[in-house]
């Protein structure tokens, strides 16, 4: 029942001081990771994989998994209503007073300074993911890295179908 309150509380920290969506608290989720057992980066790659190729937000759907790793489903459970419950009372409260600060100075200048972080936070999280597959680096691995590059950068291919199209070109030459 501890590590139930512990994920809860561990989660409901980035519910709240996450912005910017699942790749920007990518580096507060892998701390929150490190301290239920996930201190592997190739294992945060495999829970970052995961979390993305499943349908739902990448918070909650990693909340899941590091709750399901460390205690199953009542860890889940707790990591996944600790991660959300934060981020639903903050819309419910800000969209009540969002009409009358929208023209705020004030708020345009807070929004202004957290763009930037949100920034460097998806870069950080791109540093993490890199970290993770440096040790299995291969020629199939880069070749699929650089044609992700191209393909959706270049040529905006649909993200689904990269992901579709890696994940059976790994799949297929890489044992």
């Amino acid at each position: 029942m501890n590590i139930w309150i512990d994920l809860f509380l561990a989660f409901s920290k980035i519910g709240i001081f996450g912005f910017g969506g699942g790749l920007a608290m990518l580096p507060i989720i892998f701390q929150a990771a490190k301290g239920f057992g996930i201190e592997d980066p190739h294992e945060f790659g495999n829970l970052v994989a995961i979390s993305q190729v499943t349908p739902g937000p990448l918070a909650i759907n990693a909340a899941t998994y590091v709750g399901y790793y460390s205690d199953s489903f009542g860890g889940a459970f707790a990591a996944t209503l600790g991660v959300a419950l934060p981020s639903f009372v903050m819309v419910v409260a800000v969209s009540y007073f969002v009409e009358k600060f929208k023209q705020s100075k004030i708020v345009q200048g807070a929004l202004s300074g957290v763009r930037p972080v949100t920034v460097g936070l998806v870069a950080s999280a791109g540093y993490f993911m890199l970290s993770g597959i440096l040790g299995d680096l291969n020629v199939v691995s880069v070749g699929i890295l650089i044609g992700t590059i191209l393909l959706a950068g270049k040529w905006k291919i649909n993200p689904f179908l990269l992901i579709i199209a890696a994940g059976v070109i790994g799949a297929v030459l890489i044992r």
